[in-house]
């Protein structure tokens, strides 16, 4: 049986959404293994110029913990 754990995550991205969240799992793969799941939580923005400036992300990220 495996043991698994959740750790969160913020991102952001001045692309989209989806670049926030990749990167939230790419940076997030250097230091934690066996990442198996990735649930955003929250999605936000920040404005400047009437103008979405950011997208962030709050993301639950779940990685197999190995023995």
């Amino acid at each position: 049986m495996a043991v698994m754990k959740t750790i969160e995550v913020m991102s952001e991205s001045s692309k989209s959404f989806e670049a926030a969240i990749e990167h939230a799992v790419e940076r997030t793969g250097k230091t934690v293994k066996n990442i198996r799941s990735a649930y955003v939580n929250e999605m936000s923005t920040s404005i400047k110029g009437n103008k979405i400036d950011k997208y962030r992300v709050n993301v639950k990220i779940t990685f197999e913990v190995s023995d």
